[in-house]
C-alpha cells in the first residue's frame, strides 16, 4: 500500500474524515450520500439505494428496512444499497474504507469484501466500527495512521476534546431537562450509540436512550412516562426539510400533544444527517447545536440554519 493510496469511501462518515485530514484529494469514489464537503458531489458515485426519503413515508421505509433485514437473516446479506462492482474496479483503488456496524447505513461488507477479492492485487477493505464519541475519535487515528496524517489527526481530534470539554464544563451545573432525540418517526425509535452522549455534554437527561448501543424502538407509553421537556427530531439520514415533508405523512406516537414538550412549543427538528446520525467529527457540531436548544441562557439561542421549532399543526398522533 502507498503511504497515500488511491481510496474509495463507502460512507458518509469516512469522507468527511477524510477531508478534514486532508485527503480529499485521495478520493477516487464514495457514495451516493456523500455530501459534505459539497466538492465531493463531484466524484464517482460507487453506491445506490432502494429507498427514498422523498418518495416513501416513514413507516414504509420501516417497513422496508425490515423486509431487508428480515431476508438478511434468510439469505445471508441485504440489498437496501447496491455497490457498482464494475466501477469500483475501474477506479482501481488502493484502500477501501467501509462499515459493519448498522445493516442499514451501508453496502454490505460482505458484499464489499466479495468485490475486493476480485482485484488483480490484494485491496484491503477496512471496517470501522464507533459506537461512542471516543470510538469515533479513535477511527480518525485509524484512518490517519492508514494514510500518513497522524499529526492532521492529533491536531483535529485535540480541538475537539478541547470544545467537549468546554461543553461539559459550561454544562456541569446547569438543570438537565428530560430529552427526547426521536431517531425514526413512525415507528418511534430511541436513541443510541453517541447520541446519548451528545445529550449528557449538552446539558440534558440522557437516561432516555443507551449509549454506546445501537438505538431501539420505543412506545407511545415509554414516551409518556419519560414526559420529554424537550424533543428533537433526527430519523437517520434525514435535514431538516426531509423530517418536516415526513412530518406531512407521519403518524405520530399517542398522546403526543400532551408531552410537555409539544405543549411548550418544545419540539425541535435539526440536520440529522450531518450531526447526529454519521460517526464523523461533527458530533461534536451536534452536542453544540444541541446545547444552544436546551441552553439558550448559556449558549445562545441556535440559528435557523441550525435548527428549526416544529409548528404545532405538523404534528398529529
Amino acid at each position: 500500500m502507498t503511504v497515500r493510496p488511491r481510496i474509495a469511501s463507502l460512507l458518509p462518515s469516512i469522507t468527511e474524515i477524510l477531508c478534514a485530514l486532508g485527503l480529499e484529494g485521495n478520493l477516487v469514489g464514495v457514495t451516493h450520500e456523500c455530501d459534505f464537503p459539497a466538492s465531493v458531489q463531484a466524484l464517482p458515485k460507487l453506491t445506490a439505494s432502494r429507498l427514498s426519503h422523498e418518495t416513501m413515508t416513514s413507516v414504509e421505509i420501516d417497513r422496508a428496512v425490515q423486509a431487508e433485514l428480515k431476508d438478511k437473516h434468510t439469505a445471508g446479506h441485504a440489498s437496501i444499497y447496491t455497490l457498482d462492482e464494475k466501477l469500483l474496479h475501474e477506479l482501481k483503488p488502493d484502500l477501501i474504507l467501509t462499515q459493519e456496524l448498522c445493516d442499514v447505513c451501508a453496502v454490505s461488507y460482505k458484499t464489499v469484501a466479495q468485490a475486493a477479492r476480485m482485484f488483480e492485487t490484494e485491496v484491503p477493505v477496512v471496517s470501522l466500527e464507533p459506537t461512542t464519541i471516543s470510538d469515533i475519535f479513535e477511527n480518525i487515528r485509524t484512518v490517519a495512521n492508514l494514510t500518513g496524517r497522524d499529526t492532521e489527526a492529533e491536531q483535529l481530534i485535540n480541538n475537539l476534546a478541547v470544545r467537549v470539554d468546554n461543553l461539559a464544563a459550561k454544562t456541569a451545573d446547569a438543570a438537565r431537562p428530560r430529552v427526547l432525540m426521536l431517531e425514526w418517526l413512525e415507528p418511534p425509535f430511541a436513541p443510541g450509540h453517541w447520541v446519548p452522549e451528545q445529550v449528557a455534554l449538552a446539558g440534558g437527561d440522557a437516561s432516555f436512550g443507551s449509549a454506546g448501543k445501537p438505538s431501539v424502538q420505543t412506545t407511545a407509553e415509554a414516551i409518556q412516562a419519560y414526559a420529554p421537556e424537550i424533543i428533537v427530531l433526527i430519523p437517520c439520514g434525514y435535514y431538516k426539510e426531509d423530517i418536516l415533508r415526513a412530518l406531512e405523512t407521519a403518524t405520530l406516537p399517542e398522546g403526543w400533544n400532551e408531552l410537555p414538550a409539544a405543549r411548550n412549543n418544545q419540539v425541535w427538528t435539526v440536520d440529522a444527517s450531518a450531526y447526529f446520525s454519521r460517526p464523523s467529527h461533527r458530533v461534536v457540531d451536534g452536542a453544540e447545536i444541541l446545547a444552544r436548544i436546551l441552553h439558550p441562557e448559556i449558549f445562545g439561542a441556535p440559528t435557523n440554519a441550525e435548527a428549526v421549532r416544529v409548528a404545532p399543526e405538523l404534528m398529529r398522533s
